[in-house]
C-alpha cells in the first residue's frame, strides 16, 4: 500500500518569501509522526500548505493517492483531513459546543461525537455553554482539538499543541493521546513517550496522527 499522505517537491511562498524549499515526505495509514525543528522552520507553514491554507502546485501534495494541492481548505477537510491550528483560533462569539459543531459540518462519518468528545475532556462538557474563548489557554486547545476530531478525520495534524500552556495542562492533553489516536492506532509507548518528551523540551513540535481509511 503507498502512502497515505505524500509531498513531493513542496514548495510554497508567502508573496516573493519562499517557506519551503522542496520538501518529499511521507506518511502511512496508522502511523504518527513527530516533526521538530526551530521557529521558522516551516512546520506550521507545511501542515497549512497541507490543509490547503497556502497554495501550493497540485502535484506536489497527495493524499490517498490523489492530488490535493491547492485545493480549498473545505474540500480538504471533506477528503479526510483535519487541523489542530496554532493558536488554537477558535471562533470568538460562538459557545464551545458551537465551536464543536462547525468541526462537524462535513458530515463525515467517523468515531467522533460530542459525547465521546464530552467522555474525552469532561470539562468541556461542564462549560458547553460558555464562550469558547472565555476557557483558560488548555481548555481552548481541548476545544481545538475537538474541533477537529469532530470532522472525523482520517489524518489528524496538531500544531504547536503545547505553546504557551502550563505544564501541568500539557500533561493532561499528552494522557488523552490514547484515546485520541485510538480510532487511528494506539502508539507504542516508546513512540508516545519519545513524541511526548520531544514536544514538552525541544519547545516547537507539530505532529502528524494517521488512520486507514475506511
Amino acid at each position: 500500500m503507498g502512502a497515505l499522505l505524500a509531498t513531493i517537491g513542496l514548495t510554497a511562498f508567502y508573496g516573493d518569501a519562499q517557506a519551503l524549499f522542496g520538501i518529499d515526505f511521507e506518511l502511512g495509514a496508522g502511523e504518527m509522526v513527530a516533526v521538530i525543528g526551530a521557529n521558522g522552520a516551516g512546520k506550521s507553514t507545511f501542515m497549512k500548505a497541507v490543509t490547503g491554507l497556502v497554495k501550493t502546485a497540485p502535484h506536489g501534495i497527495r493524499f490517498a493517492g490523489e492530488p490535493i494541492g491547492g485545493l480549498p481548505p473545505g474540500e480538504i477537510v471533506k477528503r479526510g483531513i483535519a487541523l489542530v491550528p496554532e493558536g488554537r483560533r477558535l471562533f470568538p462569539s460562538l459557545s464551545v459546543e458551537e465551536n464543536l459543531l462547525m468541526g462537524g459540518y462535513s458530515k463525515r462519518a467517523g468515531p467522533w461525537t460530542m459525547e465521546r468528545l464530552f467522555k474525552l475532556f469532561p470539562i468541556l462538557a461542564q462549560k458547553r455553554d460558555q464562550p469558547a474563548t472565555s476557557l483558560s489557554g488548555g481548555q481552548q486547545q481541548m476545544v481545538a482539538i475537538g474541533r477537529a476530531l469532530m470532522s472525523n478525520p482520517t489524518l489528524l495534524l496538531c500544531d504547536e499543541l503545547s505553546l504557551g500552556l502550563a505544564p501541568i495542562v500539557i500533561k493532561e492533553i499528552y494522557d488523552a493521546l490514547p484515546a485520541i489516536c485510538a480510532p487511528w492506532r494506539p502508539p507504542r509507548p516508546s513512540l508516545r513517550a519519545r513524541w511526548a518528551t520531544s514536544a514538552a523540551f525541544a519547545g516547537s513540535t507539530s505532529a502528524l496522527s494517521s488512520r486507514s481509511p475506511t
